[in-house]
């Protein structure tokens, strides 16, 4: 047994260091930290801050271009650095599991999952041949998941992302370790999902007494599940301390910045004054309906069932001009593809969309042409949604060349001031996605969502796949556009403290239904249904207290 007035895991002055084409780059800079046995300690920071890179040192799982240069890592007394391969073999999955983020490229598509499962169990010598289903089933079960035994006979593509992660969790504790490394392990999961997982987690990792290191770009999330918070930035530890006081007295600016930014954590707050409108043009306004669901429903045949699956189950609301309306709901409740119906990527099966009084799937071909100009998308992924073969400047002036607006010179002039508009500079136009960040990329998409001057933006989860900071950012653009252009949002979101800081209208979905809708401030104050209180309370960090 470990010492208890010892760290079970002590890492000092620690750096890292990656060989590239431009030379030698310092990822990690004299990084300290440690964990007590049976602890939870969080390290959080933007993509890049080095928080993983840290964490695979740690495991001795650095890239072939990766090396720790400096400094010390001892688990249980016991130094890593330096140590043979064939040594870390051992304590990997044995005394140190890993939970990775990203569920499906991190497991074996093409191998069950119980087979997955037994590889670890048998590699450390924890099951036999003849007892090893009987021992994954257990370890499967002991994560959470239900009729075990007929689940390891499943393929990774049959679960649920919930399940997947749960599958991982199964893996990474498997071996009963002394450390568990989760790296983002909810990252990718809707909130009550993530709730859930975290809580199987804690409660494995409780009786297990496993120590946890948790990589976290969530400080909300991070301040709840941690008992010590480590704040890292372009490579080094800014500041480190009880979970619960770097959220409620930052030092460190940075650290600051993160509380203030991260919508998880503000949810208490009203929205901020950037979003605040004048009273009484909202009232005007909302007389004023652009976009309209009236009894909508959207079934999928599914094959070797009669009965079609309901996507989307008579879903009737209003968008009024120049505001913002969230649809916000679970993986599967309906809200992209009532978003993708009103982009004419699918039909109804039953009830009307308007746009400005019209049935959008009863338009002329002109007509077509008009709206398919004025309601533009801006979606998830900046890094999918963008042609890595073109320039920044022919991504966003493909839509003016497709409608033959202007000549090539007033193109050019367009792209500059769109550029402008979403605050790049022009000579971003000559580079390509791939030279990008993640909100820069989405920044371009935004311009290229505006190129044709629509009236209405459909935002399909725009901000998800971006770090807290750049995700601020991105808000305030949106906010900002809209007060300057008046602009009008269909805002597809399955965070609800997102939705807090932009959304003039709420419409909560569940399985293809609509549960509640109501204006912003009632859904965050007066929450009616059920459901909407159980997203509500599923937030990470939202009982906290946060700095002010």
């Amino acid at each position: 047994m470990s010492d208890a007035k010892k760290p079970l895991l002590e890492v000092s002055g620690l750096k890292v260091e990656f060989t590239t084409q431009d030379g030698v780059v310092t990822a990690v800079h004299e990084a300290n930290l440690s964990i007590g046995a049976g602890e939870t300690l969080a390290i959080v920071g933007e993509s890049g801050s080095g928080k993983s890179t840290t964490a695979m040192a740690v495991i001795g799982l650095l890239p072939g271009n990766g090396r720790a240069t400096a400094g010390s890592v001892r688990l249980d007394g016991e130094e890593l650095i330096g140590a043979s391969e064939a040594k870390l073999r051992k304590i990997r999955g044995g005394r140190i599991g890993l939970v990775p983020q990203d569920p499906m490229s991190n497991l074996n598509p093409v191998a069950k999952i119980g087979t997955q499962v037994a590889e670890t169990l048998l590699a450390h010598g924890l099951a036999t041949r003849k007892n090893v289903d009987q021992k994954v089933a257990e370890t499967l079960e002991a994560a959470g998941l239900p009729d075990a035994a007929a689940r390891a006979k499943q393929y990774p593509h049959e679960f649920s992302g919930g399940m997947r992660q749960r599958a991982l969790i199964a893996i990474g504790l498997a071996c009963r370790p002394q450390l568990l490394i989760a790296d983002e392990p909810t990252s990718a999961l809707d909130v009550t999902v993530q709730r859930t997982i975290l809580d199987q987690l804690d409660t494995m990792t409780k009786e297990l007494g496993t120590s946890v290191l948790l990589i976290t770009h969530d400080l909300g999330l991070a301040a709840e599940r941690a008992k010590h918070v480590v704040v890292m930035h372009r490579g080094r530890v800014v500041e480190q301390g009880p979970a619960k006081q770097i959220l409620e007295a930052p030092q460190h600016p940075y650290t600051q910045s993160l509380v203030k930014a991260a919508p998880s954590v503000a949810m208490a707050r009203l929205r901020p004054e950037d979003f605040s409108k004048d009273e009484g043009t909202d009232a005007a306004l909302a007389q004023d309906v652009i976009v309209e669901f009236e009894g909508v429903t959207k079934e999928f045949p599914v094959r070797g069932s009669r009965e079609p699956f309901k996507a989307v189950d008579d879903v009737s609301l209003k968008v009024p001009r120049g505001t913002t309306v969230s649809i916000v709901g679970e993986s599967g409740s309906g809200k992209t593809t009532a978003a993708r119906m009103l982009l004419k990527a699918f039909e109804p099966t039953s009830g009307t969309i308007r746009f400005e009084g019209k049935d959008v799937f009863g338009l002329s071909k002109q007509e077509q042409r008009e709206f398919r100009q004025r309601v533009q998308p801006v979606f998830q992924d900046p890094y999918s949604s963008l042609n890595p073969m073109f320039t920044i400047e022919k991504i966003i002036e493909e839509p003016l060349a497709f409608y033959q607006q202007g000549g090539k010179r007033e193109r050019e002039l367009r792209v500059r001031e769109l550029l402008d508009q979403v605050a790049l500079p022009s000579e971003m136009a000559r580079r390509y996605p791939s030279e990008l960040s993640g909100g820069q990329r989405q920044r371009v998409a935004i311009a290229r969502a505006l190129a044709l001057k629509p009236d209405v933006i459909v935002c399909d989860e725009p901000v998800s796949a971006l770090d807290v900071l750049v995700q601020d950012q991105i808000l305030r653009l949106l906010g900002d556009l809209q007060q300057e252009l008046g602009l009008s949002y269909l805002f597809i979101s399955h965070d609800l403290a997102v939705v807090r800081l932009i959304s003039d209208y709420v419409s909560v979905m569940q399985n293809g239904r609509l549960v509640e809708a109501a204006t912003s401030e009632e859904i965050f104050t007066n929450p009616r249904d059920p459901y909407t209180r159980k997203l509500l309370a599923s937030i990470p960090g939202n009982e906290l207290k946060i700095a002010s």
